[in-house]
């Protein structure tokens, strides 16, 4: 039976008639596909990315599995609507904390519409899309059983962090204190085993970055990066399974043999951010910024793990 996904942090949501992704319970996800080009761009993208030889198993891991397309209830009662066919990235997580990130200080791609440009322009200079090239744009973190969930109530408070606030919601995403009062800091307990290591996100990332350095084949923009990982593992004297992907790909174009600057520079600030709170360990509970912001943003426990 399909259902509205239990973990999705960003993008729209299949509740209230809305239309929306929805999962099958057995590690299946359905998109629906937008009706205008993006829609055939992206199914043309996982097609053509699914089907590259050149591709580096180890890169391909990355992305979501491609299932094709599908005719399926679309959320909204619209009816049968075409939807791709995905991976499940949380299907057989228990609790994760989930962050979605969308890299590139340009979201739109070329030859878009000068009405799109300038609505992605107006969203991008309230975050931090220009100054560091990525931008958060939805989280949860895992408190415990009995908390459940932390998530911002608005989207909107999310993406338009500074920098400042952006690297500290960095730090609380892997704090074992996430949950705790309003005013404690970030003490980043998790840090070294979800993003050090040589299985953690930052060696990830780091693998991500060299071949970004290298293919010249796409150009992605608006591309975002899920990062997940399980603190109940954690509790178990477990390994918390630190994983990234790529999602969303709308907006990919052929590279034509160019590097594609935008996504690799806002990678690289991403890396730079995350190897600080690794090589800084000193600065984590030390700032209280985050949280006053957070007292004036709605930040919400959402209680129920699963």
């Amino acid at each position: 039976m399909l259902k509205v996904p239990d973990h999705q942090v960003a993008g729209h949501k299949a509740i209230g008639g809305k239309l929306g992704p929805v999962v099958d319970g057995s590690g299946r996800f359905y998109k629906p596909l937008q009706g205008d080009e993006r829609g055939s761009h992206e199914v043309s993208f996982y097609s053509s990315f699914s089907s590259n030889s050149k591709i580096p198993e180890h890169i391909s891991r990355f992305f979501p599995k491609f299932y094709g397309t599908q005719l399926i209830e679309a959320s909204d009662g619209s009816g049968r609507q075409p939807h791709l066919v995905l991976q499940d990235l949380n299907f057989g997580r228990v609790n994760p904390s989930v962050m979605d990130i969308k890299i590139g200080s340009r979201t739109w791609p070329p030859e878009a519409p000068e009405e799109y440009v300038q609505k992605c322009l107006k969203k991008d200079r309230k975050s931090s899309s220009l100054p560091l090239g990525f931008r958060l744009s939805g989280l949860q973190i895992f408190g415990s059983r009995e908390l459940g969930f932390w998530k911002p109530e608005k989207k909107s408070w999310v993406q338009s962090l500074s920098s400042d606030e952006v690297k500290l919601l960095l730090k609380k995403f892997v704090s074992n204190n996430a949950s705790g009062p309003l005013d404690r800091k970030p003490d980043c307990a998790f840090a070294s085993i979800v993003y050090g290591g040589s299985t953690g996100i930052l060696s990830q990332l780091l693998e991500l970055k060299a071949w970004f350095e290298d293919q010249t084949t796409y150009h992605f923009y608006s591309c975002s990066i899920l990062m997940m990982f399980e603190k109940d593992l954690i509790s178990n004297g477990k390994g918390p399974r630190p994983e990234i992907r790529l999602i969303d790909f709308a907006h990919v174009v052929e590279g034509k043999g160019i590097i594609d600057h935008n996504f690799l520079g806002g990678l690289c600030s991403l890396i730079k951010f995350i190897s600080e709170i690794l090589t800084t360990p000193e600065d984590c509970a030390t700032d209280g910024l985050l949280d006053d912001h957070v007292q004036r943003n709605h930040i919400y426990y959402e209680n129920g793990s699963t």
